[in-house]
């Protein structure tokens, strides 16, 4: 079945009747090439028109259950389209090498190139030839059971005998690049795959390096702080072998955040 576009605003009627691939097209369709806008006019897109369709999407999603998303969320997802603040953490993000892993080692990783400097006329060239920041975030995660006085997801309160997902903040790697080569996924994969490595050496004091000694002039110490106490709550929303919409909320007091992401082929 062919997909169909819909249009916004989103009439309840014609979201009830689309199909489920119409409503996925639909949410590519009008995210696509509003990434790099601002994040106030990116909240307010998401809340003044997409919500109906993220909403619908939620009541369609195939695998509700978070024992069975662990294979699904597997490989190498790229982010379309976010709210997340800690998305353009620093400036310069550049969105089509901006990667998110999960692997079997029960670890996952926000993996970004940036390019400060990319949009000033006068140092663009240099910035775009000579010089990259890369970003590693890797955390950790995996299902865990509301207990009656667990009080670990302060985001939002869960019912007793409740999944949900247990986000743990595990190290975060910076690296300064030289020369033009891409950020591909192979160099995001493989760069992840040996930060999984290091950290599981058990003589390695990986973890408490990493977070209490931030490199200056990229990551500031309060950045640091910032994600190292995070406990970040995580609901697919919707997800499938090839797209996932996600939800995400860091503390209580701050706002949701959402993530449209497709699986690199």
């Amino acid at each position: 079945m062919d997909s169909v576009i819909l249009d916004a605003p989103f009439a309840p009627a014609a979201l009830a009747e689309a199909s489920t691939a119409s409503l996925k097209a639909s949410l590519l369709a009008h995210v696509e090439g509003r990434d790099a806008e601002p994040m106030g006019k990116k909240v307010r897109f998401a809340n003044d028109t997409l919500m109906p369709l993220f909403d619908e999407l939620k009541t369609r999603n195939p695998t509700p259950d978070l024992y069975q998303q662990i294979p699904l969320l597997k490989g190498v997802w790229i982010s379309v389209w976010s709210t997340n603040p800690f998305q353009d953490i620093l400036p310069g993000r550049i969105n089509h090498e901006s990667y998110q892993i999960f692997d079997d080692s029960g670890y996952y990783a926000n993996l970004a190139r940036y390019k400060p400097g990319q949009k000033a006329p006068l140092i663009s060239w240099l910035s775009r030839w000579l010089l990259s920041y890369d970003l590693l975030i890797m955390q950790s995660y995996s299902v865990q059971t509301q207990a009656e006085t667990d009080s670990s997801q302060p985001a939002a309160p869960r019912s007793t005998g409740q999944d949900y997902w247990d986000i743990q903040n595990v190290c975060i790697k910076q690296s300064l690049r030289f020369g033009s080569r891409s950020f591909s996924p192979e160099a995001a994969q493989n760069w992840f795959t040996k930060t999984v490595a290091n950290y599981q050496q058990p003589a390695d004091s990986y973890q408490l390096s990493t977070i209490a000694s931030p490199e200056s002039g990229r990551i500031t110490a309060k950045q640091y702080q910032q994600i190292s106490k995070a406990k970040p709550q995580l609901d697919n929303l919707y997800i499938d072998p090839n797209f996932r919409l996600v939800k995400t909320q860091r503390e209580k007091s701050q706002r949701p955040s959402y993530t449209v992401a497709k699986r690199l082929p």
